[in-house]
């Protein structure tokens, strides 16, 4: 079984759209399998990783899936045979904002029936592979009721290293998120938080297990390019900017009082390998 973290201390993964960051970079990565996907030629990673299943992205352009489970557990079992085994492989679910609901034409339980019947494919075609269930829904009332559809299934969430939640990006800081962190976490749920800011590290971070960002490359996006950054019109894709904005990040909750040595804060100067 992999360890993502001792008992207790929460996880940070950049969110990486740079496959070849994985031979750089010294902290843990959050890598996109649209992105990994495109790599002819993978050798093991310098770094510890986990894998993003891109499907915001898919069910956003398409409406559907058009990855099938079998073609994803292929390609995350050559992942896992030449970057090294990641922490987890994130499942391919349905996410349930409105927007996607509306963009997929199927209501929520559908999202959840579909989320968890998916699992059970993945984890049987490779169940040598850390897959990361993910719990969806929009309401609390709704991530109960997912929780009890994998139990149905006979998933114990609880037993598991990690477990998603998911469809909080976009509103990770409120404490609508806050409270349906606490209520799962309570659970026994050790959770991963996708897209979460500082916003939300500082009011449920000590309730996760993990978490990612990549608010770095938004922010890179709209301003100039670092002073020793030459040859690209911003750093929205910067091994450099991102190793500085995870660093005043961490550091930046640490001056609030917040408990980030439990991220394992990197120095100053770390982000890139010789």
């Amino acid at each position: 079984m992999t360890v993502l973290a001792t008992e207790g201390v929460p996880l940070f993964y950049l969110g990486a759209h740079q496959p070849h960051w994985l031979w750089k970079a010294h902290f843990p990565l959050f890598v996109s399998h649209r992105q990994l996907a495109r790599k002819a030629r993978l050798r093991r990673a310098v770094c510890r990783w986990a894998l993003d299943s891109g499907g915001f992205t898919e069910l956003s352009l398409h409406g559907r899936w058009i990855t099938t489970p079998g073609q994803y557990a292929e390609a995350a079992a050559r992942y896992a045979e030449h970057l090294g085994m990641p922490d987890f492989l994130a499942q391919q679910d349905l996410m349930c904002e409105p927007f996607m609901i509306e963009r997929t034409g199927l209501s929520v339980r559908e999202h959840q029936d579909r989320t968890v019947a998916n699992y059970l494919e993945l984890r049987a075609l490779a169940p040598h592979l850390p897959w990361l269930p993910v719990v969806q829904g929009w309401a609390l009332p709704d991530y109960l009721r997912c929780v009890e559809l994998y139990a149905a299934a006979g998933v114990d969430l609880g037993a598991l290293p990690r477990v998603g939640l998911g469809s909080v990006c976009r509103r990770q800081s409120t404490a609508e998120i806050g409270h349906i962190v606490a209520t799962l976490s309570g659970l026994g749920l050790k959770l991963h938080g996708f897209g979460v800011k500082s916003g939300g590290l500082q009011r449920y971070g000590h309730l996760l297990g993990s978490a990612d960002s990549m608010a770095w490359s938004y922010s890179a996006r709209r301003l100039p390019p670092l002073p020793q950054c030459r040859g690209h019109r911003n750093c929205a894709n910067c091994l450099t900017y991102a190793t500085q904005w995870r660093t005043r990040l961490l550091t930046g909750l640490t001056t609030r009082g917040y408990q980030t040595d439990l991220f394992a804060l990197p120095s100053l100067d770390e982000g890139t390998a010789a």
